[in-house]
């Protein structure tokens, strides 16, 4: 069902510091940068290892743009650090009906669009020990590009 620790989301006050922070102290690399309305966040993947099934693994920094984002808000009760986990899977729509069918509470009825053309999914942090939870399909050009 998953096939890799997709990314780490980390948040972050300024994005720019950070990126440079992990490219001077691991050597990462800024593999893409989008701003997210829907979610409220300028994020930048650094890439961190290729995988088995063609996938990555990525650090994901991500900053707030708006005060009422949910990043804001951990930020504002937690500051900066580790703000969820994300696992990859080829089938994020079956990955949510088969966690969901073990008692975990997805919180997107329908995967929704995230990062880099992949489709996403939440789980509620109170059924997975207090992380949030990302689930993650990577656009097909990703996985055989």
């Amino acid at each position: 069902m998953f096939t890799r620790i997709d990314h780490i989301g980390i948040a972050c006050r300024d994005l720019d510091s950070a990126v440079e922070f992990y490219r001077g102290a691991y050597g990462f690399e800024v593999a893409h940068e989008e701003v997210n309305e829907e979610q409220g966040v300028r994020e930048a993947m650094l890439r961190v290892s290729g995988t088995d099934d063609g996938g990555a693994s990525y650090l994901q920094l991500l900053e707030p743009i708006r005060d009422d984002s949910p990043v804001a808000k951990f930020l504002e009760r937690n500051g900066e650090g580790v703000h969820h986990v994300a696992f990859g899977t080829p089938d994020v729509k079956g990955a949510s009906a088969a966690v969901a069918a073990r008692g975990v509470r997805v919180l997107d009825a329908e995967p929704r669009p995230g990062s880099m053309g992949s489709r996403i999914a939440f789980l509620h942090p109170k059924d997975c020990g207090g992380v949030l939870t990302e689930l993650v399909q990577a656009a097909e050009e990703e996985r055989h590009g």
